[in-house]
């Protein structure tokens, strides 16, 4: 089946089997089957997972199977996101869950993390945020990787798959990966309109949450910069564009010093 970037899923009748990569070092989203199974379990009878029916090790390698849902990757309607993830966000997490990154001192720290591995880093480097934004005091779950591919449309709802780097943290990260140009990019085609995000915000339930989100834009926009720089520097062109998208709107809040 297509999907995500680091397994190897196929479908089997009503079932779906993914069978877990080696952990390939990814520095910003983790590929985790117990958090998956974890988190299935939990959520099962929200309607947000898909039914969780068994999982286990092959050769070595863990793997996990779930009902297959009938539907199709999100394209429009980003209202209906806000909400699903606004749901998501009052639900009470499983334990063992690891803390996210929350706060702009945090997100400074994982973004240099992921640029030691870059090459290319120093004129990004240089494009660091200024100012500060606080830990949100109480965080919450969220998925860690909200995509257009791991929305699922179907019967006039929404499922979210790929339950892989779920972690304790501020909501704002879930609706930031959402909104991202690379993101949208890679998994939608094209980024959003700003008529787009605007309606995505204000359909989020909590407002601090969504004015958090434009708080914290220029961090997480050049966090992803940073994530896509790595990806490109390992041969995808496509990941090229999107870091361009990424670092021309980290451009567009606080232009460039260099």
């Amino acid at each position: 089946m297509a999907g995500g970037r680091s397994n190897h899923v196929w479908r089997a009748g009503g079932l779906v089997i993914k069978l877990y990569a080696a952990d390939g070092g990814n520095p910003l989203f983790a590929n985790d089957p117990a958090r998956e199974a974890a988190v299935l379990t939990a959520l099962s009878g929200t309607g947000m997972v898909p039914p969780l029916v068994q999982t286990g090790v092959f050769e070595g390698r863990r793997w996990l199977g779930y009902a297959h849902v009938n539907g199709s990757p999100w394209r429009q309607d980003t209202g209906h996101v806000a909400q699903l993830l606004g749901r998501l966000h009052d639900l009470a997490p499983p334990p063992g869950l690891p803390e996210g990154a929350n706060g702009s001192a945090a997100l400074e720290g994982q973004t240099f993390d992921i640029l030691k591995y870059c090459q290319g880093r120093d004129p990004l480097a240089a494009m660091r945020p200024l100012g500060q934004v606080p830990p949100l005091p109480q965080p919450v779950l969220i998925h860690g990787d909200p995509v257009p591919g791991n929305l699922l449309a179907h019967d006039g709802t929404l499922t979210l798959i790929d339950w892989q780097c779920p972690q304790i943290g501020d909501p704002a990260e879930d609706l930031a990966l959402f909104l991202s140009p690379a993101m949208q990019l890679m998994y939608r085609g094209a980024p959003l309109s700003k008529a787009e995000e605007d309606s995505f915000l204000a359909a989020y339930p909590d407002p601090r949450i969504a004015g958090r989100v434009l708080a914290l834009k220029p961090w997480f926009h050049w966090r992803m910069a940073a994530y896509c720089l790595w990806r490109a520097e390992r041969g995808s062109a496509k990941d090229r564009q999107a870091f361009e998208l990424e670092r021309a709107a980290l451009q567009s809040i606080r232009p460039s010093s260099a």
